[in-house]
């Protein structure tokens, strides 16, 4: 273009920053988006491991057996944390506050910043929780090889806290998927949500018959019950798009384990958040970003330190804050298909 008409011509700033780094998200978003509170210096879950095997059948004058049963035992979990660091200057703070500004460079930074965080927790969420990470799918969704010890119990001493893992062979089938949701499901107890990379996604597509490739929109956030669970069905609102099996959705999510098909039962898996001490809660929502997933989303419970003003440098900076742990109190109600790569 000639400077005839770039001296003549004034240049338009959008007002909405498009976001053309950060992808998918969608367990994180999910079980970020209803959180529930972490309440003391840990979070203690009784499970119950063992039958009373003191039951029988009598007549006359048996003995009956009194020994007393001990058949519970506590998953102990305690909070961890993660943070993230927002910095400024302040003589671009000082451009950006005159009449010229198209977008507050404050505001859209911590939104931004974020939703970073937001994606890094992403990733942590399918790790399996080493050191001081948040436990993830890895540590939940295992059978004691990966994550010997759960909620401070060892899987090999109380078998029951193994989820059902098995290997495909590098093949998915639908025969495959239905042997693995059987070993999940008890009853009225039965996989909610399927998790899967997108490579995966598009193989189970393709095992679906032509009627069968019908793509739904599953809402971001999981409905809930009266106790804060999963409830009977999906809360409506636009959200990610799903192919079903055995009635509940299959999702593509970047953030998932890659040859791995995750069944999980939001039932007994949640985000249990708690607050930093002397700071404030942060709207995760940011009307000047779009192109994520994460615009649609809103208070996901992180906290904000507010700006701390350097001595040593004209700047401000601020930490973004999230505490809690993602918890399951019953990992036998999900399970994960491994070493998938083809049909």
């Amino acid at each position: 273009m000639g400077t005839r008409v770039t001296t003549t011509t004034q240049s338009k700033l959008m007002p909405k920053v498009v976001d053309t780094i950060l992808n998918s998200n969608v367990f994180a978003t999910r079980v970020l988006s209803k959180a529930s509170a972490f309440i003391g210096e840990r979070m203690k879950f009784p499970v119950k491991y063992a039958k009373n095997t003191t039951g029988g059948s009598f007549s006359g004058f048996d003995t009956f057996s009194t020994a007393a049963t001990d058949n519970r035992v506590n998953l102990e979990f305690v909070p961890k944390f993660y943070k993230i660091s927002v910095s400024l200057p302040l003589d671009e703070l000082s451009v950006n506050a005159t009449e010229e500004k198209v977008i507050d460079l404050a505001k859209l930074e911590v939104a931004s910043t974020a939703q970073d965080m937001a994606d890094d927790i992403g990733t942590l969420f399918y790790s399996t929780g080493a050191g001081k990470d948040f436990l993830g799918l890895g540590a939940i969704v295992d059978d004691g090889t990966d994550a010997g010890t759960y909620g401070t119990l060892s899987r090999t001493t109380y078998s029951t806290l193994q989820s059902t893992v098995t290997s495909s062979s590098g093949v998915l089938s639908l025969a495959k998927m239905s042997t693995l949701y059987n070993a999940a499901a008890s009853g009225s107890q039965k996989p909610t949500l399927g998790l899967c990379t997108e490579v995966v996604f598009n193989l189970y597509e393709s095992l679906l018959q032509p009627q069968e490739q019908i793509a739904k929109s599953v809402p971001m956030m999981k409905a809930t019950g009266n106790i804060g669970k999963a409830g009977t069905g999906f809360i409506g609102g636009t959200g990610f798009t799903g192919l079903f099996f055995k009635g509940f959705p299959i999702l593509a999510d970047e953030k998932a384990t890659s040859g791995v098909l995750f069944f999980v039962n939001e039932d007994f898996i949640d985000w249990y958040g708690l607050p930093m001490a002397m700071t404030q809660p942060i709207k995760y929502r940011s009307q000047d970003i779009e192109g994520n997933d994460y615009s649609n989303v809103e208070g996901l419970g992180f906290s904000w330190s507010d700006w701390i003003k350097p001595t040593n440098s004209a700047s401000i900076v601020g930490f973004i804050y999230l505490g809690g742990e993602l918890i399951s109190q019953n990992p036998k109600r999900h399970a994960k298909l491994t070493g998938i790569t083809s049909v």
